[in-house]
């Protein structure tokens, strides 16, 4: 009967970290997981191993502090700054953040559209602007939460069958998961993995969807959250690592050695028809339609939750995704236009999101190990250790991505 009621506990509070999970399996880590597995086999496993466990550290964090304050990260950066001109440059700086996050996830939309139906990548970048339009429709948030379960559902039975299709060398698997491996031919990659771990809009919004489960506000309501909190952020970004680890492993054993050029995610669909059948391409590309789609909806919780955080702002949502979109409809269709491939406008959106990292990460760290903001919810000196620890490996990866893209602009090459 115990049992029974704490499942049923569970299961009443499951949705946070579930919408959150989806920022860990948008369309750019599909490009990244594929590059890393089709170029380098097996051996970069244990990087998306280390990413993984770094998100769940700081989205434990982040929700974390939403139970115990009652406030998101937006709104309790808002009261430290206590300026209208640092509230709004830090408003600002954390759009920008939330555009570019989602011209990876819009990328992936029209991708989808295309390779699934042959739609001219034209048409179909206007079409995946209103993609996430018809989710926003639903009133109760409920039930949102009940199609993100279907979404990564569907994405990770998705990749459990492109694994058994393609049966990868689980040996292989199991020795480069433990096994970290670094030279100078794939340390970029093990950069893009590793540097793009921490999504800035991620951690806004997790704050933001965890204290909305409050009702009572009591130090026992807290506690049960709190620990509600910790299994569904173990259990949902453990699969969310897991359908990364897949994607890998299947680009492993798709296209290591002979397509191990392969450089975007139409190219990846294209080769795995003739290899393992036109289901096996289908499934692919259905994961990535509903990972764009979903991971879209995310971003926009995200932005909402910023701009009422820091503003005070309650802007209807289908403005929001509109004028979103809208921003990233323009240079996907110029680049569209001028013959150029989409996910090269990408480079740019990730030397952002790499700029904008500090934005949520220092906030994170120092709120949670605050004793006067988290009283008995504060960090212990263990975790605030490890939490430092691990931004400042997520910086140093960020700082050399940084580092790389603007010297190739200037002509230098990393030998």
């Amino acid at each position: 009967m115990q049992r029974r009621s704490a499942l049923s506990s569970f299961f009443n509070y499951l949705g946070p970290s579930l919408i959150v999970s989806m920022a860990y399996m948008d369309p750019g880590n599909y490009g990244t997981d594929i590059q890393a597995g089709a170029s380098f086999n097996y051996d970069l496993i244990w990087a998306v191993f280390l990413a993984s466990a770094i998100a769940m550290l700081f989205q434990y964090l982040s929700g974390k502090i939403g139970i115990a304050t009652g406030k998101s990260i937006p709104e309790l950066v808002r009261e430290s700054l206590n300026s209208k001109v640092l509230i709004l440059a830090y408003w600002f700086f954390a759009e920008i953040a939330v555009i570019a996050t989602d011209l990876a996830e819009y990328t992936g939309t029209v991708l989808a559209l295309n390779i699934l139906f042959n739609i001219p990548l034209l048409y179909a970048a206007f079409i995946a602007a209103f993609d996430v339009l018809l989710l926003l429709t639903i009133g109760r948030f409920r039930v949102l939460e009940y199609f993100f379960m279907l979404f990564v559902s569907v994405i990770s039975i998705g990749f459990l069958y492109e694994v058994i299709v393609i049966r990868p060398d689980f040996n292989q698997i199991v020795t480069h998961a433990i096994s970290p491996y670094i030279n100078s031919e794939n340390v970029l990659t093990i950069v893009g993995i590793i540097g793009a771990t921490v999504m800035p809009h991620a951690l806004f919004v997790h704050s933001s969807l965890t204290k909305n489960r409050l009702n009572e506000y009591t130090v026992e309501e807290k506690r049960l959250l709190r620990k509600l909190h910790l299994f569904e952020n173990i259990s949902t970004l453990s699969i969310a690592g897991l359908v990364n680890t897949a994607i890998l492993v299947t680009a492993a054993a798709a296209f290591y050695p002979n397509f191990k050029d392969i450089s975007t995610i139409d190219e990846a669909y294209r080769i795995m028809a003739p290899l393992y059948g036109q289901f096996a391409a289908v499934i692919f590309g259905v994961t990535l339609l509903f990972s764009g789609i979903a991971s879209s909806t995310t971003g926009t919780l995200a932005g909402q939750a910023i701009m009422d955080g820091l503003l005070g702002v309650k802007v209807n949502k289908y403005i929001r995704r509109l004028v979103t979109r809208v921003i990233n409809v323009f240079p996907i269709a110029v680049a569209i236009t001028l013959g150029l491939n989409p996910l090269s406008i990408l480079v740019y959106s990730q030397v952002i999101l790499s700029l904008m990292i500090p934005l949520p990460m220092i906030p994170l760290i120092f709120y949670s190990s605050k004793g006067r903001l988290m009283g008995e919810f504060v960090n212990r000196r263990y975790i605030t250790i490890i939490s430092i620890i691990a931004s400042l490996i997520v910086l140093i990866f960020n700082g050399f991505f940084l580092f790389t893209i603007f010297a190739s602009r200037f002509g230098y090459t990393l030998h």
